[in-house]
Parts: C-alpha cells; structure tokens; sequence
C-alpha cells in the first residue's frame, strides 16, 4: 500500500529498541543474501530489537569497484553482462503495492522477507535493487510486524555511475508509516544531501529516519548528526561492510588497490533527536548495533525547533511536492 496515516494506531510509549545492520550481501547471489538477511535480523531480534534497519542495496547487491563497460559514447559486450547478472540479482515486487500500469507479478523475495519480519516480530527495512520491467532502481523496502509489505521508497537521484545502471524514481515513493513504534521512513545514501526532500520528510513528521546508505566516509557521521539536529528525529544509518574477498570470482580488479581489502567499510550509527550519538559509528567489521531510543526525546528536542512547525516561515519559504506516479506511458480508453 502507499502509505499509512491511521491516527487511530496506538503508538508505544518509552523506549524502542533499535538496530542497524552493517554487513554485506552474497554479491550475485539473492538466495543466500536473503538467508544472511534471516540470520541477522534472528540475531538483532535476539537482543530485543522491534526495529532492524538494514543497508542500502542488502538484496540485489552494490558491486563496488565495477564500470559496466562504460565509456562515453561506446559500452562493451562484458559490461552488458556484467548488467545482466545485476538485474537477474534484483527482486520483483507484489501487485499491492506496485505503482500504477506497473508489471503485475509474484514476489518470493519479497514474501521472504515479510516472514522474517512476521517469525521475530520486527519492523523491518531492507535496502534492495528492484527490478521493474527492464530497469533497475535502488530501493527501500518497509515491513511490518505482521510480515506485511507497507510500502517502498525508490531512489530519487541515483549518484555518479550509479545512474548508469539504476532508474529515477518520483515522488509517488516518499512515505513515512504511521506504526506503533511511531512515523518511520527512509532515505537513501545521497538523496540525504537534497534538502527539500529532507523538508518533505519532516513535513511529514517523521520520527524514525532510517538513512541507508554505502558511504563508509568519516563525513557520513556529521550528516547523520545534522539530520537528527534538523529533523529533531531519530537517525538510523546502516552501511554496508564489504572487502574485496566478498565480490565473486572475475569481478574487475581496476581502480581497486592491490593493498586495499575493505571496499566498504561501514561507520553505521543511531543518533538522537539532539544530535547525540547512541551507538556507533563502527568500521571495518561486519555488526549489529542496537540502542534504546527514547521516544520522550522527541518532544524535548523539538521544545526549541520544529523546522516543519513553529520554526518555519511559510510566508517566505514554500516547498511542493508533487506525488503523482509520472509514467512514460498512459493508456486511456474512450470512456476516460
């Protein structure tokens, strides 16, 4: 479904227990990426998580170090099926919540993960690569503790080489759930460096901002931090951990040291509403954190600023957005 805004959902109070994942994917391999997903999520639900954030791409994969045989003006026969065995990597999505004229078709993947998420009653969100008839796009997945697919965000503006091998996505994606932990949504790796799309977020009142990411610099940390500053929310950052002896047999070894055995090498952290850190940042090891998130904090910290709120000026400022899905095609009949 696209989003829920049930004021009737009885929201905890106190604390919620959270985690991030940082660990990475069998590159190339969803079968067992899904299994390892299954294992942590076991394992972050053991030390009492409600809420397990996973990394951007866990579920189809991010194969850093790989060009795809692009040059400007020219591609090459490798690079093509270096793309097919990405997209043959990459899920399909359910008919319920597929965006309109969309492919309508079943989704083990996806039915897998609501199962974890339903086995260790979890909130539970999962970076993947979706697959949409013939394109990619990196995507953020939301289930609920019932196993339930709440909904996706797609990846608005994919970064550098990325957009060679994923599409855009559009503001049709860009919910924030109403659960019983509270609003929780995501944003993905550098989309959380555009700040209108930080403002509609927290117009929309999020209180769980999961940040989903690769970027394994020390400067993720201060963004981390500005967001929980800016949003007076919880930032939940997941990256990746990756080394070169995780990319499969014959991956490119160009542009890659021949030293270098960490390719990505984490710094996931939870931060508080008022830029406190909770746990992390972690690097150069695969882990789980978990921290109790306070839920109080939110109205303490939004006391002296709420950006969306008191602390606005919509008499100079005004931010639109516009959330109707934009397809290439629309097909009308005589009665329409």
């Amino acid at each position: 479904m696209a989003e829920t805004n049930d004021a009737s959902v009885a929201v905890t109070t106190g604390n919620v227990r959270a985690a991030v994942v940082q660990a990475a994917p069998v590159l190339f391999d969803t079968p067992k990426s899904l299994q390892k997903l299954a294992d942590l999520s076991a394992d972050a639900a053991r030390q009492g998580a409600e809420l397990v954030v996973f990394p951007e791409a866990f579920i189809g994969g991010y194969p850093k170090g790989y060009d795809f045989g692009v040059r400007l003006g020219s591609r090459s026969s490798e690079g093509r099926e270096e793309f097919r065995r990405l997209f043959d990597s990459a899920i399909q999505l359910p008919e319920a919540i597929q965006l309109p004229g969309a492919s309508q078709l079943p989704s083990p993947a996806a039915d897998f993960i609501g199962s974890v998420a339903k086995e260790h009653a979890l909130h539970l969100v999962v970076g993947v690569v979706e697959r949409d008839g013939g394109t990619l796009y990196c995507t953020s997945l939301t289930f609920g503790p019932d196993g339930a697919l709440l909904g996706t965000h797609r990846k608005l503006m994919p970064t550098a080489m990325e957009r060679v091998i994923w599409g855009t996505g559009d503001g049709s994606t860009l919910p924030v759930f109403e659960t019983r932990l509270g609003r929780l949504g995501s944003v993905i790796c550098w989309e959380n460096y555009m700040p209108l799309l930080r403002m509609a977020m927290y117009a929309k009142g999020i209180e769980f901002y999961c940040a989903i990411t690769v970027d394994d610099r020390e400067t993720w940390l201060a963004t981390a931090r500005h967001i929980a500053l800016e949003g007076r929310c919880f930032v939940l950052s997941a990256c990746q951990f990756l080394r070169k002896s995780d990319l499969p047999a014959g991956a490119p070894a160009e542009g890659l040291s021949a030293s270098q055995d960490v390719l990505i090498r984490g710094g996931s952290c939870l931060v508080g509403p008022l830029g406190q850190i909770l746990a992390g940042p972690r690097y150069d090891e695969e882990c789980i954190l978990v921290a109790d998130l306070d839920r109080n904090d939110l109205a303490r910290a939004k006391f002296d600023f709420d950006v969306a709120g008191h602390y606005s000026r919509p008499d100079v400022f005004r931010l639109e957005v516009n959330e109707q899905p934009l397809k290439s095609v629309v097909f009308r009949t005589a009665d329409e």
